[in-house]
């Protein structure tokens, strides 16, 4: 019973501390929730007229939901990239943040969860989707396998990052064999995570644009990009807000692995662009919709074209020494976050269905209650990792302890007006 209430109390304080904070932080939060609202308004809308509200229709039945969804998986993925230095090679500079990285990849696939079941023309009957309650299809469907997948991801991350915080409220060490076979379990699901998604892809034969065996590649080299440039960002807003100690050689670690990944990933762009347009088949079809256009359509060439350039560009500031540099690496990161998400998004999804087995050419533009739908997930997102922030970084720094019981309301106020004088 004891430990019942001290987790009970450990909770309850990490609560109370989630709605405490300076002017900054309440302008921030309140701007997300309204953000969120009108996505909620929006996805209202959307339950009530059905997806003939989006601009989906039955020749391109997925949209900018499954592009999100796609790109935030990556984003899930990327985490173990600091697992991985920590765990396996004992980088010390990432050992403390790497507990930043799993809870920005918590809020990713709460994210991604959340655009699934905005994109399900019936959100009541995603009971068909509980095993042993539905009829599954384990394990010949692949969005079967997606399920598991995701949902494990999360659990194992929900685990990991709650004992380690749990155990430094307490001040105890944490016991090796109740955590770090998770971690490495993680690492392996953080891949499959991404590769289930890719297969989804490469599993419909009946649409020659994914049907690559190199797009499971293509996603990894993608998420290991975009993932750590996004941690990278979240990072100096943490060092710059709450003062918390990040050394500059721990983002330049990150930065390693964005631009190895960045270097695999136009690598492998390339070798597709290769493959589809010098074979010159019937296949080729779709590529030239989204690269050049098709019989006078062509609503994705400037959003392919943009993000080709903004990955070059990235690859050789990259490539460059100036990129050591934090302001020219935080505008690095932009470009990779903008320009994948562009590429793994709109430049993947779409021309799938373009043109149908039929032959017909029916462009997808997102409707502006779809964008609303779609910025209210992002907000909720933001609005996630915030709060798991806040509840972190004062127990990470030891403000938020068991032995200050019962004080933590006032620390925690003279603790948010240092971070103001600081900043």
């Amino acid at each position: 019973m004891r430990v019942i209430r001290d987790y009970g109390v450990f909770l309850q304080r990490c609560a109370r501390i989630a709605f405490v904070g300076d002017w900054r932080y309440y302008a921030w939060m309140g701007a997300l929730t309204v953000i969120v609202l009108l996505g909620l308004n929006a996805y209202a809308k959307q339950l009530v007229s059905g997806l003939i509200s989006t601009g989906m229709s039955d020749q391109v039945s997925w949209g900018v939901y499954i592009a999100n969804f796609t790109f935030l998986v990556g984003v899930a993925a990327a985490a173990v990239m600091m697992v991985i230095p920590v765990y396996i090679y004992d980088n010390e500079e990432l050992h403390d943040l790497v507990i930043f990285g799993e809870l920005l990849a918590v809020a990713a696939i709460l994210m991604c969860l959340a655009f699934v079941t905005v994109d399900l023309g019936r959100p009541d009957r995603f009971w068909h989707l509980i095993p042993g309650i539905g009829q599954f299809n384990f394990p010949a469907s692949m969005l079967s396998w997606d399920v598991l997948v995701l949902n494990g991801y999360l659990l194992l991350n929900l685990h990991i990052c709650g004992y380690l915080l749990y155990c430094r409220y307490q001040g105890k060490k944490p016991a090796k064999w109740f955590y770090i076979p998770f971690v490495f379990v993680a690492i392996v699901w953080a891949v499959s995570i991404h590769t289930v998604t890719a297969f989804l892809y490469v599993g419909l034969g009946g649409r020659p644009f994914w049907n690559s065996s190199i797009v499971g590649p293509r996603f990894l080299a993608s998420a290991f990009t975009a993932g750590p440039a996004l941690i990278i960002l979240a990072l100096q807003v943490i060092r710059r807000i709450t003062a918390y100690h990040i050394t500059d050689k721990a983002l330049l670690t990150l930065r390693a692995i964005v631009q190895v990944s960045m270097l695999i990933n136009v690598f492998l762009l390339f070798n597709e662009v290769f493959k589809e347009f010098y074979s010159g088949n019937l296949h080729v079809v779709s590529s030239k919709y989204l690269f050049v256009g098709l019989h006078g359509h062509h609503a994705l060439v400037p959003w392919i074209w943009t993000a080709i350039t903004f990955n070059l560009i990235a690859m050789v500031l990259l490539v460059l020494p100036l990129s050591r540099s934090l302001k020219w690496l935080n505008l690095t990161c932009v470009l990779c976050i903008v320009g994948i998400w562009i590429e793994k998004g709109m430049g993947l999804v779409i021309p799938g269905f373009i043109p149908t087995p039929l032959g017909q050419i029916v462009e997808y533009t997102p409707s502006l209650n779809e964008t609303l739908i779609c910025l209210g997930i992002w907000a909720f997102g933001l609005l996630c990792y915030t709060i798991f922030l806040r509840m972190a970084v004062p127990i990470m720094q030891g403000r938020l302890s068991k032995a200050n019981e019962g004080r933590e309301i006032p620390g925690i106020e003279a603790a948010a007006q240092g971070a103001v004088d600081h900043a």
